[in-house]
């Protein structure tokens, strides 16, 4: 979870001094949606009052927001988020600035909550001093699970991986990184855009050698070598899909078919980062369902939008007069891939399937 940009954020000011740095906060933050807490005795017009209680109002914006920053005394913080905790995978960023100002306190959630990273930027906006202490980075090390959100990948053993690679970072012990050829050749991937430190880049031969304790394997491949060594494999989620099918498909039979094909692809299912098709099938049931099924977002184009590139594929006079294109599934997958397709269409039984690569590491 990333908190600097655009995330909803809940601030509470236990005196007027923390509303004076409540305001500079917003002043110097705009791009923060920062909802700005204080006592009745002390509000004002920019700030609402606790609803009941601070205690009661924490609870009730706890579960809601990506991040909690509170103005005073950290005892107070940790007093009130205490019967809140969850764990690191899913609790809000919370800060603790002092009332001068000075001190900016990295509390819960610094790695995936995103609060060390708004701790900078709090701290940069308003001359104060981050306080981070979370290991890897007081060890100078990198996290397996900032790398992940780094890469925009996923991970099937994500808390193990997380819990025994940093241990291993911080405890002194050498933990490899070794990147598919595939996605080097592919997508010209650069594993030295992200944060690395303490890792060391390792070929395929070389894993076997030398004292590594553990690897992060960086794929989007299914299937992967058997390393002689613990592996996590993190898996870019690059791989987006075009869909064109009957109405009132069968859900199963497309679930089945694209199965089918990522299995021939050999892509791990958790690469997938997107589904797309035309406006038409906007609602269609089976599509609808498969993008739940693998939780990624359902993008929807135009007839227009698809016409831009719906020239550079075999044409279909039946779904030119059906949906105002020629063809659905491969512009889809151009667009969506900014033109990286992967292998031919699949067509099956009123359904075909195309699918791409993103370059980048974000799908918006």
């Amino acid at each position: 979870m990333n908190t600097v940009n655009g995330h909803v954020v809940s601030l509470f000011s236990l005196t007027p001094g923390g509303q004076r740095i409540a305001r500079r906060l917003r002043q110097a933050l705009p791009t923060l949606s920062i909802t700005c807490y204080c006592a009745e005795k002390y509000l004002q017009s920019d700030f609402l009052p606790f609803d009941g209680t601070l205690k009661q109002t924490v609870a009730q914006r706890f579960d809601c927001d990506s991040a909690l920053i509170f103005v005073g005394a950290c005892g107070i913080a940790v007093r009130m988020i205490a019967p809140l905790l969850k764990d690191k995978f899913t609790d809000p960023a919370v800060l603790v600035i002092d009332e001068q100002g000075q001190h900016v306190i990295s509390v819960l959630s610094g790695h995936i909550g995103g609060a060390n990273e708004l701790a900078r930027t709090v701290a940069g906006s308003i001359g104060a001093q981050p306080v981070i202490s979370t290991a890897t980075d007081v060890n100078q090390t990198c996290a397996f699970d900032v790398l992940a959100q780094q890469l925009n990948a996923a991970c099937a053993q994500f808390r193990v991986a997380s819990k025994t690679i940093n241990q291993l970072l911080v405890s002194g012990h050498d933990v490899g990184i070794y990147i598919d050829p595939w996605l080097e050749a592919t997508l010209g991937f650069e594993i030295q855009q992200f944060d690395i430190r303490g890792l060391t880049v390792v070929t395929e031969q070389e894993v076997g050698r030398g004292e590594l304790s553990a690897l992060i394997d960086v794929s989007m491949q299914h299937t992967r070598p058997d390393w002689p060594i613990p592996s996590f494999q993190l898996i870019p989620k690059r791989l987006v899909a075009g869909i064109g099918c009957r109405k009132n498909i069968a859900s199963e039979r497309l679930s089945a078919c694209f199965q089918q094909q990522l299995q021939h692809l050999n892509i791990h299912p958790l690469a997938l980062a997107a589904i797309g098709s035309i406006d038409h099938k906007a609602n269609e049931p089976a599509i609808v369902q498969l993008t739940q099924q693998y939780q990624v977002p359902f993008k929807v184009f135009s007839a227009a939008d698809l016409s831009t590139c719906a020239g550079r594929f075999t044409q279909s006079e039946f779904v030119r007069q059906t949906v105002g294109v020629g063809c659905v599934s491969q512009p889809v997958a151009w667009l969506l891939s900014d033109g990286c397709l992967l292998g031919d269409p699949f067509k099956q039984q009123g359904i075909t399937l195309t699918y791409g690569v993103i370059k980048t590491c974000y799908m918006s």
